[in-house]
């Protein structure tokens, strides 16, 4: 059992490493308040997106604009005067609306006519004063109108402001300097709209407040995407409708000269206060973040209007406030996420063409970011605020950390075992927990090995620098055929190559594999020779040997340096095979060939005494490969041409790479480009010398 549970946590360790470091990560930031801004940046731009809603016929603005202000000042009534104030609020009042706000400071008397101010003030039971409650290093409270105040009147016109200066929260109460609650403007005006309709306004057991069926969740600091945040009061997140016309309006000038549509304020609210831009009662809101343009603000009175707007709405239409998860929730949501990040890219790790391995990492990515912001976007269109900046950062994060790790690992791998790995052979390394462990096993593989004939006779005659810049040729041509194979290249050894099929990774064709790679290695060398013409040098030949065998394999050195190696007599004979190859040719054991089977096409065979092997072993030449490799090595005829005279010539048998010590006589008749016949001095000599000797 703990096997399996050690093999499931080695399959998932990337994701079961980068999901909790991702998520600490950005909690960590999230905690902070690092990324506070950039979430409410986020806010704002979903506030943006949505949709215009339709115009609350409910509420109507009596505005002050700038033309207003011109008009007013030109007949000297500005500021506005006491007793001009009171005809506004009498022709307001004719109207009959549910409720009147008037957003104008009035705790002292302003110009003439106080007394019908105050007149009006008393005669008027659905007017609501304002005042500011709290009070900040940048301004001071401001008293509410005296008569007011007594009648109960006055609601608080402050809003919380966001660290950015925009204001996203609205307050149904807080508490004055005194400690007594004070009820805010649009809560107030709220209260005589709903009460005029029996709509219940009190609160719930748990003193949370309550209009009809609706409950408004109470504001704490680190909801949604802040953190920390100042919650004195009861604060509620604004679901702001649009920042265009979502509201009626009409200015005060056309209000004092009675020129008020019928029915436009009948059974509404009126709010009256200041839109001009030089009153400066103006505020920045979600929708004042714009890319081309400068940034634009809301007046005073339309925020409360809104915040107005959304009691209202709620209460009467089941229009949804603005609602947030709690903590333990949005961790999951940011845990989710960072799941989903690092599971597609581990996912994926090594599966496909190079291809699709590099494209599908960040299209996955890319998808999976839209999915989120997309949830996010519907759930806010219901009412909910998803943070979207954490499960972002979670979900890439995530997904790179995975990214880095696969890379790492990788490296690892590679640096053991060498560069020329294919990434199947990588991965299936990095899914066996024990793969970069020391020490060896033993275990039945297929051996390459491959050397450049007269190479070292050529590099003798050029400079150092050719010499280095022939071999990188060579091998990258060869590196390139070994790796379309699979085949492992565990060694160059100058111009020669030792590759193992089997290891690390055994598959049922690896004989198949080694001696196809070895016909498509000695196909490649017309391409080497082709740039060796080009740099006026002289073209090589390779000869290949192959042999299968059970050896030892595995990581040999210390834990600061590791190399993965093959050990075993087997692999000494797989040298001396090659070492009976001339240039182009590829001899195989017969063990290969039996594994290989008889897709095999075989063009030779004879029997060596191969050094360090007590037994004679065959060895068979290998012409190609059929099945689905279908490769084959050109056939070239051998065309002997009669010499004009016999050349005599003493020469030796060469076995494998040592030359034999007794000297023969004979004479040369015929010559071909690779080969020739020779006369033999005696019958003793043509007896010890078979066809095909190399001499």
């Amino acid at each position: 059992m703990w096997r399996s549970i050690k093999i499931q946590i080695w399959r998932w360790r990337g994701i079961l490493i980068a999901t909790p470091s991702a998520v600490i990560v950005v909690l960590l930031l999230r905690l902070s308040g690092l990324l506070q801004m950039l979430e409410l940046a986020a806010l704002d731009r979903m506030f943006s997106l949505r949709s215009l809603e339709p115009v609350d016929s409910r509420i109507v603005i009596v505005e002050i604009n700038e033309s207003d202000v011109q008009k007013l000042g030109k007949r000297g009534h500005w500021p506005i005067p006491d007793g001009l104030l009171a005809k506004i609020l009498e022709n307001i009042k004719q109207h009959k609306p549910s409720a009147i706000g008037l957003d104008l400071y009035r705790d002292l008397p302003v110009g003439s006519g106080h007394d019908s101010l105050v007149k009006v003030f008393e005669s008027t039971p659905n007017l609501v004063g304002v005042q500011k409650v709290a009070e900040s290093d940048d301004s001071s409270a401001v008293a509410p109108p005296p008569v007011l105040k007594k009648l109960g009147q006055v609601g608080a016109n402050d809003f919380p402001l966001d660290g950015d200066g925009k204001v996203r929260r609205s307050l149904l109460y807080l508490a004055d300097k005194n400690g007594e609650n004070v009820f805010s403007f649009a809560f107030k005006l709220a209260y005589l709209y709903l009460h005029e309709r029996d709509v219940y306004v009190g609160q719930t057991d748990n003193f949370l407040v309550k209009t009809g069926d609706t409950i408004y969740p109470l504001f704490q600091g680190n909801d949604g995407g802040y953190v920390r945040a100042e919650d004195q009061g009861y604060q509620v997140l604004i679901n702001y409708r649009h920042s265009k016309q979502n509201f009626q309006r009409i200015s005060i000038i056309d209000v004092l000269e009675n020129h008020t549509p019928k029915d436009l304020l009948k059974g509404r609210i009126v709010l009256i206060g200041p839109t001009a831009e030089s009153l400066k009662d103006l505020f920045y809101t979600p929708y004042s973040s714009t890319v081309l343009t400068a940034p634009k603000r809301m007046a005073g009175v339309a925020i409360h209007s809104h915040a107005l707007s959304q009691i209202l709405s709620a209460t009467l239409d089941n229009r949804p406030l603005i609602k947030t998860w709690n903590k333990p929730q949005e961790w999951l949501w940011i845990s989710l996420w960072s799941l989903i990040g690092s599971a597609l890219i581990w996912q994926q790790r090594y599966s496909g063409s190079s291809k699709r391995r590099s494209l599908f990492p960040p299209l996955s990515l890319f998808l999976a970011v839209c999915c989120l912001i997309g949830s996010s976007y519907l759930a806010f269109l219901a009412g909910w605020w998803i943070p979207i900046v954490p499960p972002l950062m979670a979900l890439i994060g995530a997904g790179i950390a995975v990214t880095a790790y696969i890379a790492w690992t990788a490296g690892a791998i590679r640096k053991t075992f060498g560069r020329y790995l294919t990434d199947e052979v990588v991965a299936n390394l990095l899914e066996n927990p024990e793969g970069l462990k020391l020490g060896g096993e033993r275990k039945k593989i297929t051996i390459l090995t491959s050397d450049l004939r007269g190479f070292t006779a050529t590099s003798e005659r050029l400079p150092a620098e050719e010499v280095i810049k022939i071999i990188n040729l060579y091998l990258g041509y060869m590196a390139d055929v070994i790796t379309q194979y699979q085949g492992t290249i565990d060694e160059f050894m100058g111009d020669g190559i030792l590759v193992l099929f089997g290891a690390p990774i055994a598959r049922e064709d690896d004989a198949k594999r080694a001696i196809a790679c070895a016909v498509a290695m000695q196909l490649a060398m017309s391409s080497v020779n082709q740039k060796m013409q080009h740099m006026g040098l002289p073209k090589l030949e390779m000869g290949i040997g192959i042999n299968t065998a059970e050896v030892v394999v595995g990581n040999i050195g210390s834990e600061k340096r590791t190399k993965y190696g093959i050990i075993g007599s087997q692999v000494n004979l797989t040298y001396r095979i090659e070492s009976y190859t001339v240039g182009g040719q590829i001899f195989v054991s017969d063990s290969t060939v039996n594994e290989a089977g008889s897709i095999v096409k075989i063009i030779g065979s004879k029997k060596v005494q191969a050094k360090g092997v007590k037994q004679p072993i065959e060895i068979h030449e290998v012409g190609g490969i059929a099945g689905e490799y279908n490769l084959y090595l050109e056939q070239e005829e051998e065309i002997f041409l009669q010499l004009l005279a016999p050349i005599s010539l003493k020469y030796a048998i060469l076995d494998g790479k040592d030359v034999d010590s007794s000297i023969r006589m004979g004479k040369l008749v015929k010559l071909s480009e690779k080969g020739g016949q020779i006369y033999f001095d005696s019958i003793e000599n043509s007896l010890k010398v078979q066809p095909f000797t190399n001499l």
